[in-house]
């Protein structure tokens, strides 16, 4: 799921001309002023959750975070408005917004086809039970009998007298470390018995106790896709290029310059 932040006087216009152009789901998640009867309500003590006016539900302390991760398994796009803290690639419609991936002055001069392309462009949103069910789609769901995944999360310590680590950082090599990924989802799944397998990765400042990485694997029978699951985190870990700095109590290194 492709997630964005939309600002400005113009982002209410803005997202229903999206919603309209993209192929798939679209999700909106409201915050503060601009919650509206639609959409996530999010951050602002009571708060509503609506998709399509067929399922609803109501509760307190949902955070934009939590309701991406809510949005993500059945959703293609979310946007939320009215919040500039979300650290998402934003989209910016009137003045006033700095670092966006695109730009428009107004509504009126919204281009749909190429904002699209720069949401394109950005990291999708994914949490294991998005990628899970992605692969329940999959066409070969039909022979599959077992699922089996594997996340990796922030370790604050691994062992008691260690320095906490409140984060990490990572940093991807563009292009590359997305068709070194597809790569070996494509060899994996030429395996007998793997029907799918889907890896994701995370980049920028990753807090402690948060999940970095997830492997799925769709598989007819449970042992092969165990061996799948280990050996795409491993090639993962071996051959995508992906930088991490670590930053504890006392110091802040990269990762790679401590190994080598």
């Amino acid at each position: 799921m492709y997630a964005f932040a939309l600002l400005g006087d113009g982002a209410e216009r803005a997202v229903e001309r999206l919603a309209a152009a993209v192929e798939g789901r679209v999700g909106v998640v409201r915050v503060g002023d601009t919650a509206t009867d639609g959409g996530v309500t999010a951050g602002y003590g009571g708060t509503e959750y609506v998709v399509d006016e067929r399922w609803r539900a109501t509760g307190d302390g949902l955070s934009v975070s939590d309701a991406l991760d809510r949005l993500a398994p059945d959703h293609d796009y979310a946007a939320v408005l009215g919040d500039d803290e979300t650290g998402l690639p934003t989209i910016a419609v009137g003045d006033g917004v700095e670092d966006a991936v695109f730009e428009a002055d107004d509504a009126r001069s919204f281009d749909t086809g190429a904002a699209i392309e720069a949401i394109h462009e950005t990291e999708p949103h994914e949490t294991l039970e998005s990628l899970v069910a992605e692969v329940k789609r999959s066409q070969s769901a039909d022979y599959a009998g077992a699922i089996a995944t594997f996340t990796g999360r922030v370790r604050a310590k691994e062992d008691t007298a260690d320095d906490r680590t409140h984060y990490l950082e990572f940093e991807k090599y563009e292009g590359v470390a997305e068709r070194r990924m597809d790569t070996i989802e494509t060899e994996l799944e030429e395996r007998d018995g793997i029907l799918n397998v889907r890896l994701h990765h995370r980049t920028g400042r990753i807090p402690d106790g948060e999940d970095i990485v997830f492997v799925v694997v769709l598989a007819g029978h449970r042992r092969e896709a165990f061996r799948a699951v280990e050996d795409g985190i491993d090639r993962l870990k071996d051959e995508v290029p992906l930088f991490k700095k670590e930053v504890t109590d006392d110091e802040t290194f990269w990762v790679h310059e401590r190994e080598t």
